[in-house]
């Protein structure tokens, strides 16, 4: 006969867990002015977190509309390599090496392998299989339809993510963390990969369920991996080719410059041969591709402010059916407005970027909380809840306004 498991004392237990997570709480080492919004998202990444393998979900729901009523609807409980440098990043900012630790290693075992079969999702104990499929018979919420159970994404052809791998881990050896032979082993081989795969077309970061192009961020990012490389062997001495790879950060760039950067606007464009922005081209200072001075980049942030705002938030690009797939129309983007205040603050426009930060922070719910998007015409949050990469992009910009140099300043130097 087996035996009743303790009857557990309920009071005992809430008390216990408030314990913990408020002496959690106070190992941040965050101390500027936003700490309570940098402590409330760091709570929401730890919660977020699978504890055996070290994965931080992208959001805990699926299926959250991007526009309510709307098709935009995937099941983000998923991990995202993309995520990555961002998220190294705010772990530290917090104090929080266990955790950094512990997102670097799930980042090691995901790419363990094959660079041609490396996924840009993985499920949280690494599965690599996330077959996507509609739960038709539930209506959706707020009647936005269809509801998914899995994401067809992970197929996809992604540049930019290597660009991520390679940069925090990068990031964590500049960092001073314990090193790690299989890291430079797995850099070692996704850069064989990139040599030739980077002049491939691919479905960019936005994850476009239309045709593959030549994205602009996807080529940026291919460089960010070269010149990660480069300085990884430069800095570290570590083995590796290093004058084929400078010729290849110097052959990558060049192209970026030539066909993804229209002169009579003064802007980059989202793809080579392409007119419209794109917000994911804030990343070009923030990664280091060309100084924030640069008047490159400085057309481009004034173009992204004038064209892709509404409402003082940053949308992500002009949806057409021609280039993502689907119908169009979607919220602002949280992360790039948060990208926008990085820009301002490397631009020395600081007012502007704490006024941006600061509305931003007013988008959050009763407990702080903040998903994918904002609908600035329904005045609401849409879109999967909470979700981690505007909580990081979060804390990441409050570092960026409160320090001499935080990580837009670090990164960009790196």
């Amino acid at each position: 006969m087996s035996r009743r498991p303790p009857i557990a004392d309920a009071e005992e237990m809430i008390t216990h867990t408030e314990r913990w997570w408020q002496r959690w709480s106070n190992r941040c080492t965050y101390q500027g002015p936003w700490r309570d919004a940098v402590v409330r998202s760091l709570i929401t990444l730890k919660a977020l977190t699978y504890a055996p393998t070290g994965g931080i979900v992208a959001a805990a729901t699926t299926s959250l509309p991007e526009q309510i009523g709307g098709v935009r609807n995937w099941d983000y409980r998923h991990c995202w390599l993309r995520d990555a440098t961002f998220t190294l990043y705010a772990l530290m900012i917090g104090g929080y090496t266990e955790e950094a630790d512990a997102w670097r290693e799930w980042l090691l075992r995901a790419v363990a392998g094959s660079p041609s079969q490396i996924n840009i999702m993985y499920g949280l104990a690494g599965e690599r299989r996330l077959t996507e499929f509609k739960v038709g018979w539930l209506p959706g919420y707020e009647g936005s339809a269809p509801v998914l159970v899995g994401n067809a994404a992970y197929r996809q052809f992604q540049l930019d993510v290597y660009g991520e791998v390679m940069d925090a881990l990068h990031l964590a050896r500049r960092t001073g963390k314990e090193p790690d032979e299989n890291a430079w082993r797995v850099q070692r081989a996704l850069i064989e990969f990139l040599e030739s795969a980077w002049t491939e077309p691919d479905e960019g970061i936005w994850e476009v369920r239309g045709p593959r192009r030549h994205f602009t961020h996807s080529k940026i990012m291919a460089w960010v991996a070269v010149d990660r490389t480069v300085k990884s062997i430069e800095r570290f001495g570590l083995p590796g080719p290093l004058e084929r790879c400078r010729k290849l950060r110097a052959a990558i760039h060049e192209e970026v410059c030539r066909k993804g950067f229209d002169p009579e606007r003064n802007t980059f464009v989202q793809f080579y041969g392409g007119k419209d922005l794109d917000s994911s081209l804030l990343m070009i200072p923030l990664v280091g591709f060309l100084p924030p001075t640069d008047p490159r980049v400085q057309g481009t942030v004034q173009a992204i402010a004038r064209d892709l705002m509404t409402d003082g938030l940053v949308v992500r690009y002009a949806t057409k059916q021609e280039v993502d797939g689907l119908p169009a129309g979607e919220g602002a983007f949280l992360a790039c407005s948060f990208w926008l205040a990085d820009n301002f603050a490397l631009l020395g426009r600081r007012d502007d970027a704490v006024r941006l930060f600061e509305r931003l922070l007013e988008l959050r719910n009763d407990v702080g909380l903040l998903s994918e998007e904002y609908d600035p015409v329904k005045r609401r949050l849409v879109g999967n809840f909470p979700q981690a990469f505007s909580h990081v992009s979060l804390i990441n910009t409050a570092s960026n306004l409160s320090r001499g140099a935080g990580p837009a300043e670090d990164r960009q130097r790196s």
